[in-house]
């Protein structure tokens, strides 16, 4: 989905539109389903917070499912692509933030079992190392829990992008 839609443009887009433009916005099946199902909306401010408040209903298995095409925060990611376009705050000519960033990912990843999850919008490359360096201290379920709420946040700016105010 590359251009935003108004609410009744999105409300009349061909059902398997609509479910490919959500497998962009979170790829999980289930979470598409559900979202896809509750057409048509009243207004953007419901689709985002029923977008939301399913992603934050995950269970740990779904959060970890939906992050298979998430990218590592400072990896390459193709050039136009939703990720580059968030994780632009990240200087890919930083050689050492980008080093700092994939070791933490690779600690994080050892720690936890999933990719490093942020909503990196707006964020710069420091910032993002901080916070990446203060989560590994998280337990596991606490974790978890934040990664769910980083997901939820990603869910909503990408679904703001889609459809118009």
């Amino acid at each position: 989905m590359r251009r935003p839609l108004t609410m009744t443009q999105l409300n009349q887009l061909p059902g398997d539109d609509w479910r490919t433009a959500l497998g962009e916005v979170v790829g999980l099946p289930e979470w598409i389903d559900v979202v896809a199902a509750a057409r048509p909306y009243a207004d953007r401010a419901r689709l985002l917070s029923l977008a939301e408040r399913e992603v934050l209903a995950l269970r740990p298995e779904q959060v970890r499912a939906a992050l298979a095409d998430h990218p590592r925060i400072g990896a390459a990611t193709a050039p136009g692509s939703q990720a580059a376009g968030e994780q632009s705050g990240v200087d890919s000519a930083d050689a050492a933030l980008l080093e700092r960033l994939r070791a933490g990912n690779l600690a994080y990843e050892a720690r936890f079992g999933l990719i490093y999850l942020v909503c990196a919008a707006g964020r710069t490359g420091p910032e993002m190392l901080a916070d990446l360096t203060e989560r590994l201290d998280n337990e596991p379920d606490a974790e978890i829990l934040v990664t769910r709420r980083e997901l939820a946040a990603i869910a909503r700016k990408r679904l703001e992008r889609v459809v118009i105010p």
